[in-house]
C-alpha cells in the first residue's frame, strides 16, 4: 500500500480496511473528503441483547412531537367512524408537551372495518428510545375498545427516528445524526468521561443508536473506559473517511484509537485534528452522538460548538467550591453559544457507611449551579469503588451492573436527556414559521411563552449582513424601496439553536438571529385569513 504523507498530521496512523494488502499508514489529512455511503458494522449482538433486556423496563419516556397526522391510508374507514376513533385516541395526552397523540402525529395507517367492528392502526413514535410505548399501546387499546361498535382493536408500535433539523448546515459525516449532546465540566478530574461513556451506553440500552466522540486529544479517556475488539480506527481509502470502532453496538472515535496515544501539539493544530476526526468519520444514522468535551473554554471547545450545532449540554461537577467556579465558566460559554444546559451531574457526592451517609467534600456545588443558572435537573453520583474500577477495566458501570444504584441514576439522566432533547428539537423546529394565510412570519423563541408576528418585508429590510450594510462604515446599502411590500419567504430553516436561515425569492439567504427578530417592529393589525373571514 502506498504511503501518503501530510505535513501537519503525518504522525497519525489508521488501519486500512483492505485485508488483502499489507498494513500501511494513511495520513488523517487525507480523510478530508466526506463519506458517500453508509458505514456498516456488526455489534456484539448477543452480549448487548442480554444487557438491554435487563434495562428496558426501568425507563420512562414520552416521544417528541411529529408535525402531521397520517391517516391517509385508511381506505376502508368512513368519515364518522374515523372521527370516533381519532376522538377516542385524542384522550391520550403526551405528559411532556401536554398534547394528545393525534395532534402529535403518532397515529398512522388507520383502517376501519365497520361490518366486523375491527379497527387497526399504528402508533409511530419518533425515537426508538421509548420504553413507555407499552403504556401508549395499552391506553390506545382501552380507549378505542370502549367505542360501542368496536369488536376488535389491533395496535402496532413503530419508531421513526427524528430527522436532523440542521442537516443542510452540517458536514456530510454528521448529516444523519439527530441529536448531538456535549458532556462538559471545564475542569479536569471530576469524572466527565465517566459520565459521558455511561450516558452513551444508557441511551443505547434504551434502544437508541449512539456514538461517542472523545474530543480530548491531550488525554483521551475512551480507550481505557471501553474495550472494543478493534482498537485502531480504520480508514476507507476510497472515500478518504474514518470508520469508527465499535463496542457493544456503540460507535466510538477517539484520538487514542489513532495509534498515537496522546497528542503533543499546539492549539490550532489540535482544533484541526478534532474537526477532521469528528466530521470525516462515517457515523451513519445516529439518534445521539455524545461528545466527551475536554476541560476548559478555549480553542477546542469553541471549534466544537461552531462546527456542529449542539442540541444540548450536560454539566459535570463535584461538591468542591473550586469545581463550581470552573463549571460556571463552561455554563456561561454554552449560554453565549445558545446551547441549552439540560442537566447537572454532581459526581463523588457521598458514600454510605455504618448506616450513615457521609459527604467528604461538602455539599452544594451542583445545586448552586442549578439555582444560579436555572438548569432544571440535578443528579447525584456516589463515591463507589466499582464505578472507578469499571472505568479502568474497559466495561462501563451501566453495562457491568445494569441493576445497580449507579445504573439507576444514569437511567434517570438518560430519560432526562432524551426528553429535553425532544423538547428542544420541537421548540427550534417551530420557533420561526411562515403563515401563508395571513402572510406573516410567526416567531416563538425557545424558552419563551410569547408569540408575535412580523411582516416579511420588514424582516428582509432588517438584514444586517455585508450585502445589506457596509461592514466598515455601517452605511445601509439595502434601501427600503429595494424590497417589495408583498415579498414572501420561500423557506425558513433553523441554524443552530440561535437563528434561522430565510431564503427569499431573489435567491438571497438571510441569517436572522432570534435576538434580532425580537427587536424588529411587530405586526399589530393582522389581516384575517380568507377561511376566517368566510
Amino acid at each position: 500500500m502506498q504511503l501518503l504523507h501530510a505535513p501537519a498530521w503525518s504522525h497519525l496512523t489508521f488501519q486500512t480496511t483492505n485485508q488483502n494488502s499489507r498494513a500501511g499508514l494513511l495520513s488523517l489529512e487525507k480523510c478530508l473528503q466526506p463519506p458517500t455511503a453508509n458505514c456498516f458494522f456488526q455489534p456484539q449482538k448477543l452480549e448487548r441483547s442480554i444487557w438491554v433486556s435487563h434495562k428496558r423496563s426501568n425507563f420512562s419516556f414520552v416521544a417528541p412531537k411529529a408535525t402531521s397526522v397520517d391517516v391517509g391510508s385508511s381506505a376502508a374507514s368512513t368519515g364518522a367512524a374515523e372521527g370516533d376513533v381519532l376522538k377516542a385516541l385524542s384522550q391520550i395526552i403526551d405528559p411532556d408537551f401536554g398534547t394528545d397523540i393525534v395532534s402529535c402525529g403518532f397515529v398512522k395507517d388507520l383502517l376501519i372495518d365497520e361490518a366486523s367492528g375491527e379497527v387497526s392502526f399504528r402508533l409511530e413514535l419518533t425515537t426508538p428510545a421509548c420504553p413507555i410505548k407499552d403504556m401508549f399501546e395499552q391506553q390506545a387499546n382501552e380507549v378505542v375498545a370502549r367505542l360501542p361498535w368496536v369488536k376488535k382493536v389491533n395496535v402496532t408500535m413503530s419508531a421513526q427516528p427524528a430527522k436532523p433539523i440542521f442537516a443542510g448546515e452540517l458536514p456530510a459525516g454528521l448529516q444523519r445524526i439527530s441529536n448531538i449532546v456535549a458532556v462538559s465540566s471545564c475542569k479536569g478530574g471530576v469524572g466527565k468521561s465517566t459520565v459521558a461513556v455511561n450516558l452513551a451506553y444508557t441511551l443505547a440500552g434504551m434502544g437508541a443508536r449512539v456514538g461517542v466522540f472523545d474530543a480530548d486529544v491531550y488525554g483521551p479517556s475512551l480507550p481505557t473506559m471501553v474495550s472494543p475488539e478493534n482498537r485502531l480506527l480504520e480508514m476507507n481509502p476510497e472515500k478518504r473517511t474514518i470508520i469508527p470502532t465499535d463496542y457493544l453496538g456503540v460507535k466510538l472515535v477517539s484520538f487514542g484509537f489513532a495509534g498515537q496515544g496522546r497528542a503533543i501539539m499546539r492549539g490550532p493544530m489540535v482544533s484541526g485534528v478534532i474537526n477532521q476526526l469528528l466530521t470525516t468519520s462515517e457515523w451513519g444514522e445516529l439518534d445521539y452522538l455524545v461528545i466527551d468535551m475536554p476541560p476548559g473554554t478555549g480553542d477546542i471547545q469553541l471549534t466544537l460548538c461552531q462546527v456542529v450545532p449542539l442540541t444540548a449540554a450536560v454539566i459535570v461537577t463535584t461538591p468542591q467550591k473550586l469545581a463550581f467556579i470552573d463549571v460556571a465558566k463552561g455554563v456561561r460559554m454554552f449560554s453565549k453559544l445558545k446551547v441549552p444546559c439540560v442537566a447537572v451531574v454532581e459526581n463523588m457526592c457521598h458514600f454510605d457507611a455504618d448506616g450513615k451517609r457521609y459527604y467528604p467534600f461538602g455539599r452544594g456545588s451542583g445545586s448552586q449551579v442549578v439555582q444560579q443558572f436555572g438548569i432544571p435537573h440535578l443528579f447525584d453520583l456516589p463515591i463507589r469503588p466499582t464505578l472507578s474500577a469499571s472505568g479502568d477495566s474497559g466495561t462501563p458501570e451501566v453495562v457491568a451492573d445494569p441493576q445497580g444504584e449507579v445504573a439507576k441514576t444514569f437511567q434517570d439522566l438518560g430519560v432526562c436527556v432524551v426528553r429535553q432533547c425532544a423538547k428542544i428539537r420541537q421548540q427550534v423546529s417551530t420557533a420561526v414559521t411562515y403563515d401563508k394565510s395571513i402572510k406573516a412570519i410567526r416567531v416563538k423563541v425557545p424558552d419563551s411563552e410569547e408569540e408575535f408576528l412580523l411582516h416579511p418585508a420588514t424582516v428582509r429590510r432588517n438584514d444586517r449582513s455585508a450585502q445589506s450594510v457596509d461592514e466598515w462604515t455601517g452605511e445601509q446599502k439595502l434601501q427600503y424601496s429595494d424590497i417589495p411590500e408583498n415579498i414572501e419567504p420561500e423557506e425558513i430553516r433553523p441554524v443552530g439553536n440561535y437563528a434561522v436561515s430565510i431564503t427569499w425569492p431573489d435567491g438571497f439567504s438571510q441569517i436572522a438571529p432570534y435576538d434580532q427578530l425580537q427587536m424588529i417592529e411587530r405586526l399589530v393589525d393582522v389581516p384575517q385569513s380568507p377561511a376566517v373571514q368566510a
